[in-house]
């Protein structure tokens, strides 16, 4: 197929409503999507990098740079017969995950678009439809997060997740327990205690949570080993796995029980796999993360969530959880908690053109006549 033209397109959504974790309230979301423009298809990747380092060290600032600078050139340098070889081809170098994912997301998308088949085949994908949970941010209050709650488990998300921080968890953990005692419900906790906080996570083993995502620091597989003996409950990793390294080393050490896979955190669908395919080995399930994506993100972890090993309810919840409209045709939607994967090719949902443009902050062109086999 030919690459002849590769468009880097700035956007930001305005979320429905604040989103708040431990390291802040997010209102919008900056972002960019990455364009691969063949003879006959457009393949669509998102970068889940944001406006600060805040989940990461990772900018769009600095995610352009890199994909102008190193990552596009690499591309078109190299003859390339499957987008599973640009995991190799970007290996040397280091980090810059979110910026490889998004390239290699919208090559894995027109590659799919160009064999006539969905991404989630192309992926080796073996379910039709998954189940979905949804993630709820930290409440002004206890009556307000009971409130929210009830409105997802009535629209039937299979799991909720609820993000913790010092001063706002146990209590409200309780509450939401209280009232929900059979729900599946976990605490994301984004890095934000440390081991002096080993009995409150002992108390959190009376509330029968699914896990607790990411309690301590954000690069840490030490530590979260000594909580994991500790408390029965079991621990989930985030941002601590950027590989198939990390994740291995992780179980290893018993750090956890359960991996979050992130697309852009892990640098693509093809680590994304490997990661997936290491962890099913050792018996340890996965499920989906999300950043808070628009519709195209949302449509990659659809595909890579159709994997056999993601047996835990992931993050993609509908479009309509996050955003008054999506930059997707049909948007992404849920009946009881359960998303159906699309058969048609690639992705699966056609970018809303107007859309797109309307949510456009800032486009660049990057004209080629690359030719692959």
């Amino acid at each position: 197929m030919e690459i002849n033209k590769i468009v880097l397109r700035k956007m930001n959504l305005e979320l429905k409503a604040p989103f708040q974790t431990s390291f802040g309230v997010q209102k919008d979301r900056d972002f960019m999507i990455v364009e691969l423009h063949s003879n006959n298809h457009i393949g669509y990747g998102e970068c889940v990098a944001t406006a600060k380092p805040l989940y990461g060290e990772e900018t769009v600032g600095t995610v352009e740079l890199i994909l102008e600078e190193i990552l596009i050139p690499t591309l078109l340098d190299n003859e390339i017969q499957h987008p599973d070889e640009l995991n190799e081809l970007f290996k040397p170098f280091r980090r810059n995950n979110m910026a490889k994912a998004a390239l290699e997301g919208a090559y894995w998308d027109l590659f799919a678009k160009e064999k006539n088949i969905s991404l989630h085949e192309a992926l080796g994908g073996t379910k039709s439809e998954i189940e979905v949970g949804v993630s709820i941010g930290i409440q002004e209050s206890l009556e307000s997060l009971l409130k929210e709650v009830e409105g997802y488990v009535n629209e039937g998300y299979k799991r909720i997740k609820l993000k913790i921080e010092p001063g706002n968890d146990l209590t409200l953990l309780e509450g939401v327990r209280r009232k929900f005692p059979d729900i599946e419900m976990m605490a994301d906790a984004n890095s934000a205690y440390t081991l002096d906080d080993i009995e409150l996570f002992k108390k959190m083993d009376n509330l029968n949570l699914t896990m607790i995502e990411q309690p301590l620091a954000h690069d840490d597989i030490i530590d979260h080993a000594k909580l994991q003996s500790e408390i029965n409950s079991a621990i989930c990793l985030d941002e601590s796995i950027h590989s198939l390294e990390d994740a291995k080393k992780a179980i290893e050490l018993g750090s956890c029980k359960i991996i979050n896979l992130k697309i852009g955190r892990v640098g693509g669908l093809t680590e994304a796999k490997k990661i997936h395919d290491f962890c099913e080995s050792k018996g340890i399930p996965v499920w989906c993360g999300g950043m808070l994506e628009s519709g195209i993100g949302r449509a990659h972890n659809i595909a890579i969530t159709s994997l056999p090993n993601f047996t835990l309810p992931g993050d993609t919840a509908a479009s309509s959880r996050y955003w008054n409209e999506d930059i997707i045709s049909p948007e992404v939607t849920v009946e009881k908690g359960i998303i159906t994967l699309p058969n048609s090719p690639g992705i699966g949902f056609e970018p809303n053109i107007a859309l797109m443009e309307k949510y456009t902050t800032g486009i660049k062109e990057i004209v080629s006549k690359k030719v692959f086999s």
